[in-house]
């Protein structure tokens, strides 16, 4: 695996052997990413990357320069993963990794974010909820800032009043958020 692009871009971080995440593809990732320059100035953003995994989204935000990103990961040989590459990449300044199950840290949480990312366990059944639990906490800092939820086919947010928009990266679905009401 690797970062896509930024200050970190070609450096590879490989999860030990028997490691149960499901990284995002390089390929939605940069995809994604590229969405994102049209929306973001990443060096003023704050992050929050729930579900984190390998941590993968949350060294492709540092790496372009992210204000800060807080990685959230419930399993703990893949927060300690985590919290050991952020060291190797020299980016403990800008990252944050805390073991914490994602729905009661956000229950929890009193702080706002500029992004915040979800990439749940494709089988995880509470992962509709994520929307809603973020807007009703008032998560997001403003109408600009985005809640991103990686998610299969089979999750379908349609009916949801923050849906802004969907991107489909082969079986990878990215849809975007947005405090829509306050716009």
């Amino acid at each position: 695996m690797r970062v896509v692009s930024g200050k970190l871009k070609g450096r590879r971080f490989d999860p030990p052997e028997g490691f149960k995440a499901r990284p995002t593809t390089d390929y939605a990732k940069e995809s994604l990413f590229n969405v994102l320059n049209n929306f973001l100035d990443f060096e003023a953003v704050d992050v929050l990357d729930l579900f984190s995994g390998t941590g993968s989204i949350t060294y492709e935000f540092a790496s372009r320069g992210a204000h800060s990103v807080t990685s959230v990961e419930l399993n703990f040989k893949h927060q300690r993963f985590i919290e050991q590459t952020i060291r190797n990449f020299g980016i403990e300044d800008i990252c944050k990794s805390y073991r914490s199950d994602a729905f009661r840290y956000l229950k929890d949480c009193r702080r706002q974010y500029d992004v915040i990312f979800a990439d749940a366990p494709f089988e995880l059944q509470e992962v509709g909820t994520l929307p809603n639990l973020i807007f009703q906490n008032e998560l997001l800092r403003d109408a600009d800032s985005l809640l991103i939820v990686e998610h299969s086919e089979a999750d379908r947010f349609k009916d949801d009043p923050h849906l802004w928009q969907v991107r489909s990266y082969g079986k990878v679905n990215f849809s975007l958020f947005k405090n829509i009401k306050q716009e």
